[in-house]
């Protein structure tokens, strides 16, 4: 079956860095179009950032200048690096992943969240 796992989470002060991690592993091929969602408490889940499988991106305006997203195909795995990160990036961040099974089908799947907690 596929798995996606996410990592990276943690408690940082304004300012700092962390870098998130999202790795399929299972029957899949590969990646398709990878995404990065994020959810605040008391707010609706948003996306922050896309890449597709020929690696354009896409930002959400608040995180454009400091989040990048990327990809390594051979891994499997998505990457959400996070820079100058301020107290309004706190959520809990989801990848979500199409995936292309072993004939070609693609299926969506989501990561199990993981938490961001940036201090003033």
């Amino acid at each position: 079956q596929v798995q996606v796992v996410e990592s990276g989470g943690g408690l940082v002060q304004a300012g700092g860095s962390l870098r998130l991690s999202c790795a399929a592993s299972g029957s899949i091929l590969s990646i398709n179009v990878a995404r990065w969602y994020r959810q605040a408490p008391g707010k609706q889940r948003e996306l922050v950032a896309a890449i597709t499988s020929g690696g354009t991106t896409n930002y959400e305006d608040s995180v454009k200048g400091r989040f990048t997203i990327s990809r390594d195909n051979a891994k499997k795995t998505v990457y959400l690096q996070m820079n100058s990160l301020k107290p309004e990036d706190t959520a809990v961040y989801y990848c979500n992943l199409d995936l292309y099974s072993s004939t070609y089908y693609v299926n969506n799947y989501w990561g199990q969240g993981t938490q961001v907690t940036v201090s003033s």
